[in-house]
């Protein structure tokens, strides 16, 4: 009587025989599902840092000293449920770099492909507490953008996208990244 092994090392999302699994088709849509939400974090990052002139002004950049959290965070309705616990942190210098770090940091990974885990994890909680932050919500009971991008983090981190339209394929070949796997 013979007995066969699993190898349980990868989950069946992260494993090389996952991309087979799946339709060339959906191998794009999750890679520009990845590219969308990659770039939205870090075009958020950068105008706010250079003040490219869309949303941020080049007077109100980075770069001209001014705080990337104190405008929203301050802007907080004084009923909104958290406004209580997040109007202390703006301007805050750590509250200011873990923006940053989440929107620059996290968008230049899901757009390179490499780091998609730790990116997706952490550009969906950014995104999770900027709507918490925005409730009450103007036009509609509780859903707007950063509940999609939430769940564009979700399907970035549960189907592995960086080995689609990106360098994750390369990204996890690497030594490095074998031998510590949550760096995929």
């Amino acid at each position: 009587m013979s007995t066969t092994s699993v190898d349980r090392s990868e989950s069946p999302a992260t494993s090389s025989n996952a991309t087979s699994s799946l339709l060339p088709l959906q191998q794009i849509s999750l890679g520009m599902l990845r590219l969308g939400f990659g770039w939205a974090l870090f075009w958020s990052g950068i105008d706010k840092v250079f003040g490219l002139g869309f949303a941020t002004t080049p007077e109100k950049s980075v770069l001209a000293g001014v705080s990337p959290t104190k405008g929203f965070l301050l802007g907080l309705e004084p009923d909104a449920p958290a406004a209580a616990l997040l109007k202390p942190l703006a301007g805050h210098p750590v509250a200011d770099a873990l923006f940053l770090l989440g929107t620059v940091g996290a968008g230049l990974a899901l757009l390179l492909g490499i780091g998609t885990r730790i990116a997706a994890i952490g550009g969906g909680v950014l995104m999770l507490q900027i709507w918490f932050a925005s409730l009450p919500l103007a036009y509609n009971p509780f859903l707007d953008q950063h509940l999609f991008y939430a769940a564009a983090a979700l399907s970035v981190l549960a189907f592995d996208s960086g080995r689609y339209l990106g360098l994750g394929n390369a990204w996890r070949s690497l030594p490095l990244v074998r031998a510590n796997r949550w760096l995929i």
